[in-house]
């Protein structure tokens, strides 16, 4: 979206305050909606006419009219600050129309004379055009007047209990700095977020937005200082979490290149191969790409057919797509930028197969032509992401010097011996993929930073759009509905629950502690799959709550959603990775009676007996208070009751088939759905808990009240969504399920006043919402 040349404040106030009269009106029709093109002929023609107005005038009211060049977001917010200054006084009992808060306007911005502003025939055009804006109705007049009466104008004066800056700093207390220079440079015009549809075009400008990146030193950002770095893992993700509320496209760059390319050879390799490449990798000299999948296999990398096949005689691997399914698909930066590739291929050595290894292997000259041997293809047009260059490769006997080997975890000799300080393939095979969890940390929180820009797109646009009302009054927004409070507020309190589980999973990765390593592998599995899930969800429900505004492709919704649905799917496919998750958890279970004896069986299973008897009496599964129902105990004690049951009576039906006969896989296939119902009860206890935790550590009394009621409506609401299993269960009944869905709808009223602090305190930069629906809501 271009920005709108711009009259200067003192300008208009000074010299054409009869541009003052339009402002009103003006500013409520884009509001209201994009102007259609027959709206703006006949205004432009009703504009030409007016005898009173300058030349230069009605040039400027024709641009301010441009539906090929609407209002910028900053632009859209002088408007209303500019009428707000000329119009503090604005009488109370003025007259019912926009005209007349126009005229009023204008005779303040003339010195206050109304005798003195407009010629007479002025009023009778300002009616026209008010008419054919179609923005008459006495309801909006008192939206406005609300908004003048405002102190910032850019949300309602729900409650002073809320510190909105308070809540903001306990969402970025991971990295407060990193995100303020983000928000800087979000801010910037060179960060203007546009609308390209051109997929040449676009990757061009994500390429441009990297390298300025890159220059800032923000691509090196991961890397050990002496290649340009700040050996800030931490500081990595919160920059690709910020990069979600801008265009996806440059997350996914900014990640394949500094976090995938760069990422595969600091951790999976060695120094020799850091002091040779990592410099140009975060100044962006060398862009590279991570090609690990292939068209034949997904996610199952173990199997992945590519070959590097050691040759002694000149110490070279020689790398080998061996059939069409074989070869690299999706490749980011391969179809246009990419010069090297981290390569997964098969080592064979002595005749030897050793597994999934990863090879530096150049795939461009730096003129930009293939390598011998290599053929690149280009991935063509995507639903969404079309700013990243996704490629295909294929190697015909490709060879690459011994060194290229990334040698962190195994090593070839000159000769060809292979070793490696780990003796098990399987084990080696997952710590190397355990080096690059990163991506499954960062991944959902720029998917989550996505969400909360649709939701402070559709929730601003809630509180301000008017639809319907009691007869003979004026229309109500849109959030005061019921109805449209259960479609939002719901995943506006899971989003901030999840900010929380994120955050504890950044911290425990970053911890890298050896014993808790896979923990952490299950954690980040089940957390993306959960958090991305949300995205996708979140942002199909807010483009919904928005109308056909929301499929404007102007309003962000078609891009966000577009960009942010391949986040299910990659990284890991959601599915996959929760059985990933539900095998860590069942061995985690095994593990846990494997050192009991006799006695700590009779005693396990006589606390579980006496819990499942003190959960399920008569009093408890039918309590239907809210103090109950809302309680920390109640809510904690029903995800923790949901999670060990499937844990355990998914462990019982394994081991049945196991016992008759039935082989592993075979059994896991039998109970596959019932094990992704285990792992999301588990992933849902950890986020209630983070949540939990987090609010714990807020000590202003305000912002705690609220948070601790969206931590109920999130708890409820899963409860809610769950409710069948609680009930055949037994551990609640009819008339407590009643109960929880009316306390989710009692809670989604008492949050709703707060839904626009709540927002804002995500400080999303203006550039970055760039709806504007949002932004002349008041965002």
């Amino acid at each position: 979206m271009q920005t709108i040349r711009s009259i200067s404040r003192e300008e208009i106030i000074k010299h054409r305050p009869a541009l003052l009269s339009f402002l009103p009106m003006l500013y409520v029709a884009w509001a209201d909606e994009v102007l259609s093109p027959k709206e703006i002929e006949l205004i432009n023609e009703k504009i030409k006419k007016q005898k009173w107005l300058l030349e230069s005038e009605k040039e400027q009211l024709c641009q301010w009219t441009d539906p090929h060049n609407p209002p910028s977001a900053k632009e859209l917010k002088n408007w209303l600050k500019l009428i707000r200054e000329v119009a503090i006084n604005f009488p109370p009992n003025s007259k019912n129309t926009l005209v007349d808060l126009g005229v009023q306007v204008a005779a303040l911005g003339y010195g206050g004379k109304e005798k003195d502003t407009l010629p007479a025939d002025a009023l009778a055009a300002l009616q026209e055009i008010e008419e054919a804006l179609d923005v008459h109705d006495p309801g909006i007049l008192e939206e406005m007047r609300m908004q003048l009466n405002r102190p910032d104008g850019d949300r309602k004066e729900t409650s002073s209990i809320l510190d909105v800056k308070g809540i903001q700093q306990v969402l970025d207390r991971d990295a407060p700095e990193i995100k303020r220079k983000m928000r800087l440079l979000f801010s910037e015009p060179s960060f203007e977020v546009v609308h390209i549809r051109d997929k040449d075009t676009h990757r061009d400008k994500v390429f441009n937005w990297t390298q300025i990146m890159a220059d800032k030193g923000y691509g090196a950002w991961a890397f050990p200082s002496e290649y340009g770095g700040k050996a800030d893992m931490g500081g990595y993700i919160a920059i690709f979490e910020m990069l979600g509320y801008h265009d996806v496209s440059l997350a996914i760059k900014y990640g394949v290149q500094f976090g995938l390319w760069g990422g595969s050879v600091y951790n999976l390799g060695t120094k020799k191969h850091h002091d040779k490449y990592l410099k140009d990798i975060g100044t962006l000299a060398l862009p590279g790409c991570f090609a690990m999948t292939e068209s034949g296999h997904g996610s199952n990398v173990r199997d992945i057919e590519t070959t590097a096949t050691y040759d002694a005689s000149t110490q070279e691997f020689v790398v080998y797509t061996p059939n069409e399914q074989a070869f690299k698909e999706y490749i980011g930066n391969a179809a246009v930028h990419g010069q090297m590739a981290t390569v997964f291929a098969q080592l064979y050595t002595e005749g030897e197969c050793y597994g999934v290894h990863a090879f530096v292997v150049r795939i461009r000259d730096e003129q930009g032509n293939p390598m011998p041997g290599v053929r690149i293809g280009d991935s063509g047009d995507k639903l969404g992401l079309n700013g990243v260059d996704n490629g295909r490769l294929w190697f015909d006997q490709v060879r690459i010097p011994r060194e290229n080997l990334l040698d962190r975890f195994a090593s070839v000799s000159p000769a060809g011996s292979y070793s490696s300080p780990i003796a098990s393939e399987g084990r080696r095979f997952f710590t190397m993929l355990s080096t690059l969890v990163g991506g499954r940390v960062s991944v959902p929180a720029a998917g989550l930073s996505s969400a909360k820009t649709g939701l402070t797109i559709a929730i601003a646009y809630a509180n301000r759009r008017r639809q319907f009302g009691p007869e003979g009054k004026a229309e109500i927004p849109i959030m005061e509905y019921p109805t449209h409070q259960r479609r939002l507020l719901p995943l506006l309190a899971k989003s901030y629950a999840l900010d929380f589980a994120l955050k504890y999973i950044k911290d425990k990765y970053l911890e890298n502690s050896e014993e808790d390593i896979r923990e952490v592998e299950a954690l980040a599995a089940g957390i993306k799959a959960v958090a991305t899930w949300h995205t996708t969800k979140t942002l199909q429900e807010c483009r919904e709550a928005c109308g056909g505004n929301g499929y404007l492709a102007v309003n962000r919704f078609a891009d966000l959603k577009a960009d942010t649905d391949i986040f299910t799917t990659f990284e890991g496919d959601n599915t996959v990775l929760m059985q990933l998750v539900a095998k860590g958890r069942l061995s985690e279970f095994k593990q846990r009676f494997s050192y009991m004896n006799l006695m700590g069986f009779v005693r396990y299973f006589g606390e579980k007996a006496a819990t499942v008897i003190a959960e399920k009496n008569p009093i408890s599964i039918r309590r239907t208070d809210p103090d109950h129902l809302r309680s920390r105990e109640f809510l904690l004690s029903a995800f923790q009751y949901r999670e060990e049951s499937l844990v355990e009576s998914a462990a019982r039906r394994i081991k049945h088939r196991l016992d008759e006969g039935t082989d592993s896989f075979q059994a896991f296939l039998e109970t596959q759905n019932h094990l992704v119902t285990m792992a999301h009860a588990y992933i849902d206890r950890i986020i209630l808990e983070q949540f939990m935790a987090g609010i714990d550590q807020v000590s202003h009394a305000g912002n705690k009240e609220v948070l601790e009621n969206l931590m109920a409506l999130y708890a409820l609401s899963e409860l809610e969504v769950n409710s069948g299993w609680y009930l055949e269960q037994g551990y609640i009944e009819g008339s407590k399920s009643k109960a929880i869905r009316a306390q989710v709808e009692a809670l989604c009223k008492e949050v709703r006043p707060f839904s626009m602090e709540l927002i804002e305190a995500f400080d999303i930069p203006a550039q970055c919402i760039a709806a504007p629906i949002a932004l002349t809501y008041g965002v």
